[in-house]
């Protein structure tokens, strides 16, 4: 059964980059999708960004767009988290999860529920 692992978290000043990095291990990985999700304590989990696994198609929340940036390397089954500019606010705990049959229509990429394989989790601190 395939595992997601996130890594690449941790305690950054406002302004400053961090890249999350999630690996795929324990057998053959081919998602349609990949996304990252986030949860901040006593929120709900909210969509960060996706990509597809085989296409230059990427979606990002409006929150982050222009600082962000997913990428994806198929050969090392991984997918990546660029996160710059950092702000308090995106303080959280980063998830990614594997959407595996197509999307039905685009907006289904924003919810969580939408995806499965979750991973454990890697904590984004921002500091003011």
């Amino acid at each position: 059964q395939v595992q997601l692992v996130e890594s690449g978290g941790g305690l950054v000043q406002a302004g400053g980059s961090l890249r999350l990095s999630c690996a795929a291990s324990g057998g053959t990985f081919s998602p349609y999708a990949m996304g990252w999700f986030r949860q901040a304590p006593g929120k709900e989990r909210e969509f960060v960004s996706a990509t597809r696994w085989s296409a230059d198609t990427t979606y990002y929340a409006d929150s982050v767009k222009g600082r962000f940036t997913i990428s994806r390397d198929n050969a090392k089954n991984t997918v990546y988290l660029q996160m710059n500019s950092l702000k308090p606010e995106d303080t959280a705990v980063y998830y990614c999860a594997a959407r595996k049959n197509q999307m039905s229509y685009s907006g289904g990429y924003y919810y969580p529920n939408n995806y499965g394989g979750w991973g454990q989790g890697t904590q984004v601190t921002v500091s003011s």
